[in-house]
């Protein structure tokens, strides 16, 4: 996978959003950027306020216009580049000059977690594909891959759809649910469980700890560092029975490529396992609610969709499901990457150990690569988005999500044609963070699914 969260102000209080964010992050542009006509250079907007973090697409806006390669100061307290343009950021992700490894950071804020997830450094959960360059990365992800060929992912489509119908069923006759809480959530948690070989027994502890850690603000002070303790404690244990009793999911296959001698370590394997898990989860949750979220706003693009589902089983989701990770994607900027030499990125020199923070969601929306960006298009061809990375970074779990993706929403469409917000757009909350954005919750109304005529509320489990 090529996204998890990081640097996320993980242990304040869900209610105090001054603690959560800096009021003001932003450093003044460097010399060179674009000055007004008067000569007076403009100022640049609040960053990672709550009325950004509902709506970050203004900002980001006047970023790519006025200063697309931008430092600013982070609610960590961290100073990091800003990429926004569309050629910028490609460029940024397939530099090789950009290393992924934290080692490479100038300040020692990366020895206190300040630059990835809380807690991985002391579970040893370090050496997985975000934090590594090749020829590690390179080694790791082959073994890897194998799990998310178009092969092994059309083969679990149905597992995938008997997952959604099953979450469905549990609130399909209440007409209201949380999206995210009974939906997003749990779908792409049991999934990528089923995927790593994890027993069911034991996959709602995982559901647990997984939910800790994209609470972010919202839990106890230190959760999500307890939270990834307890699941490399737990990854630990589940290596060691898999060694003894290996089956065919994608834990055993690390297993035995260890015993075969690409030399992976149990520590490798274990923090594999775990960024699989953390960066797999998450993107999907993003994923289905912030798409739910866009088309329940858009009633022409829901109609067409809704018509496409009713006609030809959903297939404006095989552009559709591009145009949302575009429009409002699930992870607003990549992971972190750190300069290794000096150089130049969009007009600005960046040091060596500079860290740099590409914005997805800035660079998918820039007018100079696609027209129309602020429009949603469901049927957009066009789309060489960057929402899922690019390079040899490119995420790995992307095939998976898609389909995930394309099922929990043509099911969704099928099962609950009316489905409906249940609270005004700007009652809803985001998540608070850097890397990904998601809405904490999404309630929603619907006719209940026996209330309608001729509808058929079973489903094959």
């Amino acid at each position: 996978m090529n996204h998890s969260p990081a640097d996320r102000p993980t242990d304040q209080p869900a209610d105090r959003p001054a603690d959560r964010f800096a009021t003001s992050s932003a450093v003044p542009p460097a010399d060179g950027c674009p000055v007004g006509g008067s000569g007076v250079r403009p100022a640049a907007p609040e960053l990672f306020t709550w009325e950004f973090a509902t709506d970050p697409y203004p900002a980001y806006a006047w970023l790519r216009e006025h200063s697309p390669v931008h430092r600013t100061a982070l609610p960590s307290g961290v100073e990091a580049w800003l990429v926004t343009r569309y050629a910028d950021a490609r460029q940024a992700l397939a530099d090789t000059r950009l290393s992924k490894n934290p080692a490479h950071h100038a300040e020692p804020a990366h020895a206190k977690g300040k630059t990835g997830i809380p807690g991985e450094r002391k579970a040893e959960l370090m050496t997985h594909l975000l934090n590594i360059d090749p020829p590690d990365h390179t080694r790791l992800r082959r073994l890897v891959s194998k799990a998310f060929t178009p092969r092994r992912v059309a083969e679990f489509a149905p597992r995938v759809q008997e997952l959604t119908d099953r979450l469905i069923d549990r609130f399909a006759e209440e007409g209201k649910a949380d999206l995210i809480h009974d939906f997003a959530f749990p779908l792409p948690i049991y999934a990528i469980c089923d995927l790593l070989g994890v027993p069911p027994e034991d996959q709602d502890d995982f559901r647990d700890w997984a939910g800790m850690m994209i609470r972010h603000g919202g839990g106890p002070r230190g959760g999500v560092a307890r939270s990834v303790k307890k699941m490399r404690g737990y990854l630990a244990e589940l290596i060691h029975r898999k060694r003894e009793n290996p089956g065919e999911d994608l834990i055993s296959g690390l297993i035995r490529a260890s015993d075969h001698g690409e030399h992976l370590t149990e520590n490798e394997a274990a923090a594999m396992a775990f960024i699989l898990l953390f960066a797999g989860f998450e993107t999907t949750v993003n994923l289905i609610g912030n798409g739910v979220h866009s088309l329940l706003r858009d009633p022409e693009q829901r109609a067409l969709l809704q018509h496409s589902v009713d006609t030809d089983g959903g297939g404006l989701l095989e552009t559709g499901i591009e145009e949302l990770l575009r429009y409002d994607g699930p992870v607003e900027l990549a992971t972190w990457r750190f300069a290794t030499e000096p150089l130049t990125l969009g007009g600005q020199d960046i040091a060596a150990g500079d860290p740099v923070l590409v914005v997805l969601a800035a660079a998918d929306r820039d007018p100079e690569r696609f027209t129309d960006p602020d429009t949603l298009d469901l049927a957009r061809r066009d789309n060489q988005h960057l929402g899922y990375g690019h390079g040899i970074h490119y995420c790995l779990g992307a095939p998976l999500a898609r389909l995930e993706g394309r099922t929990a929403l043509t099911t969704l469409l099928r099962r609950l044609p009316d489905l409906r917000l249940a609270v005004e757009s700007g009652d809803l909350r985001w998540r608070g963070g850097l890397i990904m954005r998601g809405l904490r919750t999404l309630p929603v109304e619907f006719t209940p699914e026996s209330g309608r005529p001729g509808s058929d509320a079973s489903s094959t489990l």
